[in-house]
């Protein structure tokens, strides 16, 4: 059931509407979201846009194929990567991308079996990624896509991540229109989806488990929005998991939503009490993941599971460019 081409429309994905405190589901499309959405509610959406973070060059000198995949900047010129084949990579190893025009050195390893690698090149980086690089798909999505832009979502604004936030994937312009029409606030935030994307949890005691830092930032006046919807008792309506991680994470940290920049890797599992989302947007997740995870802890592991199942037997598209379900 893994979708490995997103649908010809964005908003016609197959829509689950699960009431968290009601034994109820409902199988609608993506576009009648609206019709669950109230007056005064704030959607709240990660703008951050997937970088052609997939690189492949060669060892220098011995001309050995290396995948090089950029996983967040940590300063000017210096980058974390994830390197394929790994054993090859020692810290001092250089390797050439398009013949020179990118070259780069290993300076050291990471906690998560990564590199920090500082490049030297000509001219303006951005640029040269969007030339030499390719856009880092989930593992499980065999096919190339035909569309690239349609792994980004429409309002897609701040470079930075390795994956998208895919909750977001299903909306379009005119959807928007129509939310707005509604009464319905929209406001984004940013999140650069990291390597917490591609870990499973392979540890027996979920609490051991540790995620990847990823970077956020949240304006003064989305703090302010989100601050006056919880005094007026509206809904928040986290779009994906990594919205519902920042606001989370900054919640838990602050004691309150701020205006803030800085790195989460917050974990959110069953026992956890939520400060801040009311509702939830989000695809089908991957077993063991964070991610699942995540929505367990915000509608109960059973009723989830369930979910999934039901979703399984009606054949919805899982994953990255799969359906969506919406937890009210």
């Amino acid at each position: 059931l893994i979708a490995q081409q997103p649908l010809k429309t964005r908003d016609e994905s197959r829509l689950m509407v699960l009431h968290k405190n009601r034994a109820k589901v409902e199988h609608k499309k993506f576009k009648n979201v609206v019709d669950y959405l109230e007056k005064g509610d704030l959607l709240v959406l990660n703008n951050s846009k997937v970088i052609p973070a997939r690189l492949f060059g060669q060892k220098v000198p011995t001309g050995t194929d290396i995948e090089v995949l950029l996983l967040n900047q940590r300063e000017a010129d210096k980058w974390e990567v994830l390197v394929r084949p790994g054993k090859r990579v020692k810290k001092g190893v250089k390797i050439s991308f398009a013949n020179g025009k990118l070259l780069g050195e290993t300076l050291e390893y990471t906690d998560f079996g990564g590199r920090i690698m500082k490049f030297d090149y000509s001219g303006d980086f951005d640029k040269l990624i969007d030339e030499l690089g390719e856009l880092p798909l989930p593992p499980y999505i065999n096919e190339k896509l035909k569309e690239p832009d349609r792994y980004q979502t429409v309002y897609a604004k701040k470079r930075g991540s390795v994956a998208a936030p895919t909750a977001g994937l299903h909306f379009t312009a005119d959807l928007f229109e129509q939310l707005e029409e509604k009464g319905i606030e929209i406001t984004y935030l940013t999140l650069h989806v990291g390597l917490g994307t591609f870990r499973p949890v392979k540890v027996d005691e979920v609490e051991d488990h540790r995620m990847h830092s990823e970077y956020y930032e949240l304006s003064t006046e989305t703090a302010h929005l989100i601050k006056d919807k919880k005094k007026s008792g509206k809904r928040v309506v986290a779009v994906g998991t990594t919205a519902a991680r920042t606001l989370e994470s900054i919640a838990t940290e602050r004691g309150q939503i701020e205006a803030a920049n800085g790195w989460t890797d917050i974990f959110i599992y069953p026992g956890y009490e939520f400060k801040v989302i009311d509702a939830l947007i989000t695809n089908f997740h991957l077993p063991k993941s964070t991610l699942l995870m995540l929505i367990s802890a915000f509608t109960g592991k059973d009723k989830v599971m369930s979910a999934y199942q039901i979703a399984v037997e009606k054949r919805y598209r899982f994953f990255s460019l799969g359906d969506a379900m919406l937890i009210i």
